[in-house]
């Protein structure tokens, strides 16, 4: 027993005579009577290296991708940059995407969203709003919202087809608040029926051309209760792969919640189909129609243009009681998180169906590229032509 003590001790020491400038520990050790003094040399620790700016930078949106909703109660991501639209020239913007799911034991039900965004133009447009779709457990039910306090500089030609092709434009400042909330129950499989409460505040501010009212108002409030029936089978709403997704909305506004002088309607049809053609390629379609009363105040009326639909002409410049558009757009995911779109529609803007001109048609065409800011929530770059008109366009989320 001695001997193999005596043995140990000289390994010990000879093990740190070879690793010089090493901390040595020296102590006693006690085993069946015999006592004898031992070193020992600790491991080296290796000391963490500090991540760069950059290289934070890189792993943060590395791994906003990967789906966490099912461990964390909401997943967000934030991102911010340079923005611009042709309504509101250059600017800067920030925004949270989020993904969260309400039943985390759900993993049929695709989860819910919310997008928190704030822009601040060159123009002295700024825009902070927040927009979602909350998904209830086994998709029964849903809300969804919007928000948005904007003030803008605006342009404007007047109302209907003829003043935005041959009047000069004129100029004035909007503010403007609108609020949005829809409840969905399912009552059939992906048949809904809900109601929506809608509240539009519109101020408008040093007309150039007051004229182009033609005696209405420059500030209106209205309040809006409508009912809504759909069929949606789209697997994600804010980036579907593949569903359909039809919509029909009636909303009232009474005369006794706001200034519009008398009761007013809006219909509002939606039809979307997309289907999956190849590899990472998405074939989507989109049919939107709007029809308002006779008497809608200006602010209230169907603007076509900005950043869903007839992407490249300015948000009212054609401006009319009725639009419809369509479009046809291809989807396809190039490397990674890097994806691009082409895409080609037409709309129309006019007073009454007996107005309808054919000839009036407004052709639109483009292409984008994309970049996925979270699972399926993609930030998109857009560039839209239309009739003498093109424009670029930075945003959050599919078109349609």
């Amino acid at each position: 027993m001695l001997r193999r003590s005596a043995l140990l001790a000289l390994l010990t020491v000879l093990t740190g005579a070879l690793s010089p400038g090493v901390a040595q520990e020296t102590g006693m050790r006690v085993s069946d009577g015999d006592t004898i003094r031992y070193t020992y040399t600790p491991l080296p620790q290796d000391t963490p290296r500090k991540k760069s700016f950059l290289k934070r930078i890189v792993d943060y949106f590395g791994e906003s991708t990967t789906d966490r909703t099912f461990d964390k109660k909401i997943d967000f991501t934030f991102a911010g940059g340079p923005s611009y639209s042709k309504s509101t020239s250059l600017g800067i913007g920030v925004l949270a995407a989020g993904l969260y799911r309400l039943d985390r034991t759900d993993s049929i039900t695709s989860p819910s969203d919310v997008s928190v965004f704030a822009t601040v133009s060159i123009t002295g447009f700024y825009s902070v709003g927040i927009s979602g779709n909350n998904i209830f457990s086994r998709n029964k039910q849903r809300v969804t919202y919007n928000v948005t306090f904007a003030s803008a500089p605006r342009d404007f030609w007047g109302i209907g087809y003829d003043n935005a092709l041959h009047n000069a434009a004129g100029t004035y400042s909007e503010k403007r608040i609108l609020i949005d909330a829809r409840y969905l129950r399912q009552v059939l499989p992906n048949t809904y029926i809900g109601g929506l409460v809608n509240f539009d505040f519109t101020r408008g501010i040093r007309f150039s051309k007051p004229e182009y009212l033609a005696g209405e108002n420059t500030q209106y409030t209205a309040t809006g209760l409508g009912l809504i029936a759909e069929y949606d089978s789209r697997d994600f709403i804010p980036n579907p792969f593949k569903g359909v997704y039809i919509s029909l909305q009636e909303t009232c506004f009474p005369k006794a919640l706001g200034n519009c002088g008398r009761v007013l309607w809006q219909t509002v049809f939606t039809a979307d189909a997309y289907q999956r053609v190849w590899k990472g390629g998405i074939l989507a379609a989109d049919l939107y129609a709007e029809f308002n009363s006779d008497g809608t105040p200006w602010p209230m009326l169907a603007r076509l243009g900005d950043n869903q639909r007839m992407r490249g002409y300015y948000l009212g410049r054609f401006t009319d009681n009725n639009m419809i558009t369509f479009q046809v757009e291809l989807r396809q995911r190039i490397w990674r998180r890097i994806g691009g779109v082409i895409w080609g529609g037409a709309g129309n803007v006019f007073h009454t169906f007996r107005d309808f001109q054919w000839n009036q048609t407004l052709p639109n065409y483009g292409l984008g590229l994309r970049w996925e800011l979270k699972k399926r929530v993609n930030v998109r770059i857009d560039y839209g032509f239309g009739k003498e008109t093109n424009s670029f366009l930075l945003s959050i989320n599919e078109a349609f």
